[in-house]
């Protein structure tokens, strides 16, 4: 028994203790931090967490998954979506071992989650019990914190720590292993709930003088981006990040569970004008997401003989601050009021900033990318450009539509194209990159936002990953539109290959796969397109149906997503 995290001594003081066996201990700690919905597969070693959730009254609905990696995706997407950690339970051993990339994608992203597993018997560990395996050491370098529960009365408290930790900044996956017989075992709990800290949690107080550091380079900036990443809108500092950007009048662009913070349309989205904003800029102020390779790794400005632009890092918390970019500023704290702050420092400034110059002429630059984009958008070509697909989706999404990117290159045009209309409603691979976690995010978005379009848009070699999933799509009511760019290739790897070596192998899959009738043989609907002229009524088909359906567009290998890096 391995643990990483140390024991709280008196956990849920001031709560009544209950009897009951392990899982009626998880799981009332787990309805009392806000969980509804328990994903999982079904496994012998958790099978406590599911006796309470169907016969005792926490209020938490068992959702079962056809591949534990799904469940594990679902959980991270229910963080990200809800901003309240997700719960994934999976059994010993290959249960848990298979929820590692969803894992680590959450840890990458900053999504909260709590996985619960399942372990092999206490009173037999160490003589080769069925499926024992240490997972701690495991899972301790992708989560905020990994331990085992030392019997059966440390569990309610151990979900409690667990719990906890992935909802405090920088939120994350955490992970929790309990031993079989401690699971089945009656034991006399308290049971905490989320307002039983038992410790204090980091000091996010905003830091004053680098906030009026922050604010003087603003002043004095001619040409200032502001940068709104996925923490962000975790931090529920999205309200915050509007009320700077508009009062101040200062351009931005979002990325990750940024995009929608600054809604499309509005005057000050420059996204499309992100290639002359960031190469021309004199100061990049990045807030809530990495400095990696989504940003040019935190090289700004430079451009013709310019000088580099200054950069400031403002993160949730201090370890995610950038080790290597060596901004002018980095400082940590309370996003929403770090933003507020230096929205009031900046107006204190004798003298106030006017950025219109700059802001129009990013305004020029991204209306003229969007004139441009709408010769794609409308392309009539045989086969089909990915961009007709977008073309014909666009006009077809709510306000309030929840779109998941689960690809390569088709889901790289969706990046290009798609401008939220509202914070939290996108989600994507993030800066670790996983394939086949949009099954998932799907279950999860549909259960989150049951008013909501929910829009899945694959590549036809995500889907490989989890397509099985719309079993469990079809098992549990949950409509909804998947529209998959097929062009019978991994682009993402083809193109650069052919790049590098002038030829590609291994990089090709079958054409003109019918995974729309995979999606009707496990009780969906589909259709494939291959004129462009039906996307639109394909489209207008598969949201009025009420069933999930894909569907699926057959497109031009050749038609590669123009990139500017591979990520390295």
């Amino acid at each position: 028994m391995t643990s990483s995290t140390p024991s709280d001594p008196h956990p849920g003081d001031g709560h009544a203790p209950v009897e009951g066996h392990g899982g009626s201990h998880a799981t009332a700690v787990a309805a009392a931090h806000g969980v509804r919905t328990m994903f999982t597969l079904s496994g012998a070693h958790v099978f406590p967490m599911y006796d309470a959730a169907a016969k005792e009254d926490h209020g938490v609905a068992l959702l079962d998954v056809r591949h534990e990696q799904t469940a594990a995706f679902a959980a991270e997407a229910t963080g990200k979506l809800t901003r309240s950690p997700g719960l994934a339970v999976l059994t010993a051993g290959p249960g848990v071992t298979n929820g590692v990339s969803a894992v680590t994608q959450a840890h990458f992203s900053g999504a909260p989650m709590v996985v619960l597993g399942g372990r092999a018997p206490a009173n037999r560990w160490g003589s080769g019990a069925l499926q024992e395996f240490d997972h701690v050491p495991l899972l301790a370098p992708i989560t905020v914190s990994a331990e085992t529960a030392t019997g059966p009365d440390d569990i309610a408290g151990a979900t409690h720590r667990a719990f906890r930790a992935a909802r405090t900044a920088h939120r994350g996956p955490a992970f929790l292993d309990v031993h079989m017989d401690h699971f089945f075992d009656q034991s006399t709990s308290v049971r905490p709930g989320p307002d039983d800290d038992g410790a204090a949690g980091p000091d996010r107080e905003p830091d004053t003088d680098a906030i009026e550091r922050i604010a003087g380079m603003l002043a004095s900036a001619e040409r200032p981006v502001l940068v709104l990443g996925s923490d962000v809108w975790a931090d529920f500092a999205d309200e915050a990040a509007l009320r700077c950007v508009e009062a101040l009048g200062l351009p931005a662009i979002p990325n990750g569970m940024g995009r929608g913070i600054v809604p499309a349309g509005h005057p000050l989205l420059v996204t499309k004008a992100r290639g002359m904003a960031f190469s021309r800029a004199d100061l990049v102020v990045v807030v809530g997401t990495p400095l990696d390779f989504r940003l040019g790794y935190g090289g700004f400005g430079g451009k013709d003989g310019a000088e580099p632009a200054a950069v400031v890092h403002i993160q949730d918390s201090d370890g995610q601050l950038s080790r290597h970019a060596n901004p002018a500023v980095a400082t940590a704290g309370d996003l929403a009021r770090v933003l507020d702050e230096l929205t009031a420092a900046v107006q204190r400034q004798s003298t106030r900033p006017d950025w219109s110059e700059w802001a129009g002429a990013l305004r020029e630059k991204a209306d003229a990318t969007h004139a441009a984009d709408l010769e794609l958008l409308g392309a009539a070509a045989d086969p089909i450009h990915p961009a007709r697909i977008y073309g014909e989706l666009l006009p077809r999404l709510a306000d309030d539509a929840v779109v998941i990117g689960d690809g390569g290159d088709f889901v790289s045009f969706a990046g290009k194209f798609v401008e939220p209309s509202r914070p939290g409603n996108w989600l994507d691979p993030g800066p670790f990159g996983c394939l086949g976690a949009g099954l998932g995010a799907a279950i999860a978005a549909r259960i989150a936002r049951p008013s909501s379009q929910v829009v899945l848009l694959l590549g036809d070699g995500a889907a490989g990953f989890s397509l099985i999933d719309v079993d469990t799509l079809v098992r549990h009511n949950l409509p909804v539109v998947m529209v998959m760019g097929n062009n019978s290739a991994w682009a993402l790897e083809k193109g650069p290959m052919q790049m590098i070596y002038g030829y590609d192998v291994i990089a090709d899959l079958a054409p003109r796969t019918r995974y729309d009738e995979v999606v009707r043989a496990l009780g969906g609907a589909g259709e494939m397109v291959t004129d462009p002229a039906q996307i639109g009524p394909a489209l207008d088909r598969a949201f009025a149906s009420g069933v999930p359906y894909l569907v699926n567009v057959v497109t031009d290998v050749e038609a590669g997503y123009p990139r500017a890096t591979f990520g390295v």
